[in-house]
């Protein structure tokens, strides 16, 4: 022990040594441990060198003076051995003076008893903190499909450069089924027993109006600057019901998803999103969305500019999918959403989980992204209303002109409060 704590061992050379080639002990051929007094040596040949300079021992050579020293030898002939760790470069200038190697420990102790310190004082995410991250990355995982193979069910998108005939005859399943619901049952305080544990949209391709209504209906509107409004609401429609799923896997869900729903996809919608085109990318080039896409459902650029800028600082602050799901589950429970009776309740439920975040941000984003990150994502909360009541009030617009609502379904118009007349 003492042999081991008194020698002053090196650094390696910068890249001189490759940690993964076995290392050989200069004087022996043994496994060296490191520099050890200025060369690469075995521990056993350290000890001695350390050992004979101390006690200034003076040795013969039985034999001619030319020993070869090995691992199984070295003990044999100490005259050469001590000669060996010279001439391989090992110097008793670096052996430490008892009072030396005393100092050597207690810095040595010190530093590890600094270490314990700061490690116990390093905030952790408690059991109960992870449980509730592995719940909404769970529920996240299980309403989001990456691979968006549910996008091909909906009406199809028609850019204005194709016919959009089709559009206008064609009919979501969305649209259909969810007619003879009443939709205030999905965002209803017992909507953990009520609503479905998936919902999932079928094919839309088999709805079609027949030839007959086409002509002597509103169906045969001219949708041409709003060819895309189709394909829009069912891909919001299947985006909300999607979010409901989600928001009931929160613990403390209660009669708020419906004021939130919209930005809540706006998040979601995040994932799809690419810096490189602007573009919310879902899959095949059929379903990679524009702003030109998104101005053919009837959403004017003074709302786009914004969204799009939101969607650009939201994807710059590179947040993990922990740190994506909590931002999510705060942005649902807001005490100050409309219709909330027990607001001490809900802010207690939204406080936790900004704990959570904020502890979660401390002991797993590694710096520089970490630094005032948690202030970034609650200043994206705050952006996140002003576009929902933007976004709320073009499909309000749009609802209340029936060429248009007749292409939203249901849910759509329940979530952002129209009434149809």
């Amino acid at each position: 022990m003492e042999t081991m704590a008194a020698s002053t061992s090196l650094p390696d050379p910068a890249g001189e040594f490759d940690r993964n080639v076995p290392r050989i002990c200069g004087v022996c051929g043994d496994r060296a441990t490191g520099f050890h007094f200025n060369a690469m040596t075995c521990e056993g040949c350290k000890g001695f060198f350390r050992r004979s300079m101390k006690r200034k021992a003076m040795f013969t050579c039985p034999f001619n003076g030319d020993c070869k020293i090995t691992k199984d030898n070295r003990r044999h002939c100490q005259a050469c051995r001590l000669k060996r760790c010279v001439d391989i470069g090992m110097m008793k200038e670096f052996i430490l003076t008892d009072e030396e190697v005393q100092r050597k420990r207690e810095m040595i102790l010190k530093r590890k008893e600094e270490e314990a310190l700061k490690e116990s004082l390093k905030p952790k995410l408690s059991e109960e903190q992870q449980k509730v991250i592995d719940i909404l990355l769970e529920a996240h995982r299980k309403t989001y499909d990456p691979t968006y193979a549910d996008f091909t069910k909906f009406r199809p998108p028609v850019r204005s450069t194709s016919s959009n005939k089709g559009a206008a005859r064609s009919s979501s399943i969305l649209t259909q089924d969810l007619s003879s619901e009443d939709s205030t049952d999905l965002f209803g305080s017992d909507a953990f027993s009520t609503f479905p544990e998936s919902v999932e949209p079928q094919m839309f391709s088999n709805m079609v109006l027949s030839e007959d209504n086409d002509e002597s209906s509103s169906v045969n509107i001219d949708l041409s600057h709003f060819s895309m409004l189709p394909h829009l609401a069912d891909l919001v429609s299947y985006s909300i019901q999607k979010v409901i799923g989600f928001a009931k896997m929160i613990p403390g869900f209660s009669r708020l998803l419906k004021s939130s729903a919209i930005e809540v996809i706006m998040l979601r919608s995040n994932q799809s999103f690419t810096l490189e085109d602007m573009t919310w990318t879902c899959g095949s080039n059929d379903f990679k969305y524009r702003v030109s896409d998104v101005t053919q459902a009837g959403h004017s650029m003074d709302l786009l500019e914004p969204l799009v800028k939101f969607q650009i600082g939201l994807k710059k602050l590179n947040l993990h999918e922990e740190e994506h799901v909590l931002l999510m589950a705060i942005c649902i429970l807001s005490p100050d959403r409309p219709g909330v009776q027990d607001t001490s309740l809900v802010e207690s439920l939204q406080d936790r989980l900004s704990e959570i975040l904020q502890t979660y941000i401390r002991c797993r984003h590694p710096p520089p992204g970490s630094r005032l990150l948690y202030a970034k994502m609650i200043q994206k909360l705050a952006d996140l209303r002003s576009l929902n009541e933007q976004h709320s009030k073009q499909y309000r617009c749009l609802s209340f002109q029936p060429e248009h609502s007749m292409q939203l379904t249901p849910l759509v118009l329940e979530v952002f409060g129209n009434e149809i007349s």
